[in-house]
């Protein structure tokens, strides 16, 4: 690919970890100031976990593994087993802006 998103839009929120989450994970809020490994809806990517805490990134531009592809431009997607994966049914609508179909990744606009 000749371009890069990275970098559009991001931030970045710190909270404690519930569970067991590691940097790529898709994770949602399961209290006060709490993520845990997101299934089904996510608010964001984990970028780093240190100290019992994770540094959730909440908008702009992420990268993350699937299972099942969503195509490039609006798709809804879903969280399941630390990936994000097609979703038409119960998935939240994003824009996908690039697929890796060999590394099994895509980017997209939280």
């Amino acid at each position: 690919m000749n371009v890069n998103f990275n970098g559009f839009g991001e931030n970045v929120l710190t909270f404690e970890v519930q569970g067991d989450i590691t940097a790529g994970d898709p994770v949602m809020i399961c209290g006060n100031g709490k993520v845990q490994r997101a299934s089904g809806r996510f608010c964001g990517i984990c970028c780093s976990v240190r100290n019992g805490y994770a540094a959730v990134q909440m908008s702009g531009y992420a990268r993350a593994s699937y299972t099942t592809a969503p195509a490039v431009g609006f798709s809804k997607i879903s969280a399941s087993s630390g990936k994000l994966n097609l979703d038409n049914s119960n998935g939240t609508e994003h824009l996908i802006v690039d697929l890796d179909t060999t590394a099994k990744t895509f980017g997209f606009i939280l």
